[in-house]
């Protein structure tokens, strides 16, 4: 069955309910943000800004999209993609591209305007979608990126290069245009985070996206009385699919512009949010502001709120000991995946497993995981070797991409590029990325161990270690440490701390400064290296 299906189904049998809340707390200009339904602002003390939709007219919204692309020629298996900040319009538009039998291919906000035209066609996108955010960089270069194909701008005041999405989606009928699907068609396209390289592009069929919104609502045992509250950006596999429990069970998702503590406490006390989704920067940012006094819980209601989970990077334990201190009632899971395995919970850790904090988990709901070394085959247990997962949610392939589709895809298993061990009793602990492993003198170094360590250091914010260039060893430990807001440190102060780790696990250089994250948390270590491997290498030379 495919995700319409689901939508379908949602709108047939709990039409009136509401499915999607758009929530704006900084009151930006609505204008700039959507259309007709800006009739349906509540402008309150509460929300500044605030639009909902109901399940029956998310499914009229997208029917309208569906016909409107059928009419302008697209078939099934074309690319249609999607440049936008979350919105209510976001979903409908995704949900009308797959009801028209088209492929929704979502891009990363963040894109250049080369890396815009690079993934059209890469992905061979018939038709673009964007939002008023990406005007400027559009235009940058229009001339690529308009060659063959529409543009639809979804916003006022739209842009001579394109054509208004507003003014036409609505001549466009709400019935249901019943384009055959079945699980064996193509779906959808996500790209490579980006953290690795230039983006690849994603190729998942219907089947990836169902198994997705089953195992969402299996994993975190979601019911139509609950209340998902989504920050992070709906390109990504992490958001979409999480949001997939929500279509599941048809209960309703609060889509939220903002990740300040006060927000998002906000958010969920008003809106009722019963699961939360945070990344670690957030979760955090929310306990910094209890320690200090800046939020108080008092201040907000929160009794309903059931589960907090972490996914897109490692999770310090100690972030969930602290944060227990505050909620010790919470549920709380942690969901490991890639866009390849369709994002998060190919691992997941579960309810029922918190005193197992620091794992990734177990097998996802219909997957299952090994651990290989170099040649493919099963390590001991508790050894480090590579982590492949195998399920209905891998990709089909790298489009357009077969060598290095070859290079992750054997037998069925998904090679992750991630280094694991497993317990005695199953749980698989994440060691670090097969790229990030720091060779020093022969000896293996793994960033995540040393960052889960200096996590616990009171003055620490944020942490990322880092591979730096070295003559004699090949590559030295450097850490790139983040200070909490308020407070100092010195070098020694740290390398004191350190002393509790063995010698050769040691950084060797500590380096005060942000860490730079992607838009779903990642530490973008390519980055880091970058800035800080070859002037590190410069400087030793000269000293020499």
């Amino acid at each position: 069955m495919p995700v319409t299906d689901l939508l379908r189904r949602n709108a047939r049998e709990h039409g009136e309910e509401v499915a999607l809340i758009e929530l704006n707390p900084a009151m930006e200009d609505p204008r700039k943000l959507s259309f007709k339904e800006y009739d349906l602002v509540q402008q309150t003390e509460s929300h500044p800004y605030r639009r909902e939709i109901t399940w029956q007219v998310f499914d009229e919204k997208a029917n309208r999209v569906a016909n409107m692309l059928i009419d302008r020629g697209v078939k099934k298996g074309e690319k249609v993609a999607i440049l936008m900040f979350n919105c209510l319009e976001w979903l409908p538009i995704y949900f009308g591209v797959l009801k028209s039998g088209a492929i929704a291919v979502p891009f990363n906000f963040r894109y250049t305007a080369n890396e815009i035209s690079y993934c059209l066609d890469l992905a061979d996108v018939e038709i673009l979608f964007f939002g008023p955010e990406f005007i400027n960089r559009l235009q940058d270069n229009v001339e690529d990126i308009s060659r063959g194909r529409i543009l639809f701008y979804v916003g006022d005041g739209c842009p001579d290069f394109a054509e208004s999405y507003r003014e036409l989606v609505a001549d466009y009928p709400s019935s249901d245009p019943n384009v055959p699907l079945s699980n064996e068609d193509f779906g959808a396209i996500y790209f490579s985070s980006g953290t690795t390289g230039f983006p690849k592009a994603i190729l998942h069929k219907h089947l990836s996206l169902y198994q997705a919104a089953e195992m969402e609502a299996v994993h975190h045992r979601t019911n139509r009385n609950d209340c998902f509250l989504c920050i992070p950006p709906l390109y990504h596999t992490g958001a979409k699919f999480h949001w997939m429990g929500s279509l599941w069970s048809c209960s309703r998702a609060v889509l939220l512009k903002g990740t300040k503590p006060d927000v998002i406490l906000k958010a969920v006390s008003d809106e009722q949010c019963t699961l939360v989704w945070l990344l670690v920067p957030w979760a955090q940012d929310i306990l910094e502001a209890l320690d200090s006094g800046a939020v108080k819980l008092s201040d907000y209601r929160l009794d309903q709120w059931r589960l907090m989970h972490i996914g897109a990077q490692p999770v310090p334990p100690s972030l969930i000991r602290h944060w227990k201190d505050y909620f010790p009632n919470h549920l709380y899971d942690t969901n490991y995946g890639l866009s390849e395995s369709t994002g998060p919970g190919c691992v997941h850790l579960g309810l029922d497993n918190i005193n197992k904090v620091g794992a990734i988990g177990v097998p996802g709901y219909r997957w299952a995981c090994k651990i290989t070394d170099e040649m493919g085959n099963a390590v001991k247990q508790g050894e480090v070797g590579e982590l492949c997962v195998k399920g209905p949610g891998v990709m089909t392939e790298y489009y357009h991409n077969p060598e290095a589709t070859a290079e992750v895809l054997r037998d069925g298993w998904l090679l992750t590029g991630d280094m694991a061990r497993q317990d005695e009793e199953g749980f698989i602990y994440l060691v670090d990325r097969k790229k990030d492993v720091i060779v020093s003198g022969g000896e293996n170094i793994y960033p995540v161990e040393i960052e889960n360590f200096l996590e616990e250091h009171p003055k620490i914010s944020d942490v990322a270690v880092i591979g730096l260039p070295d003559k004699r060893l090949g590559e030295i430990t450097g850490a790139i440490i983040k200070i909490k807001d308020g407070m100092t440190a010195t070098e020694e102060e740290i390398q004191r701390f350190c002393a509790q780790l063995p010698r050769y696990k040691r950084p060797k250089q500590i380096i005060f400064a942000d860490v730079p994250r992607n838009a779903t948390g990642k530490i973008e270590k390519p980055l880091l290296r970058k800035r800080y491997g070859v002037e590190n290498l410069v400087e030793k030379e000269y000293k020499s």
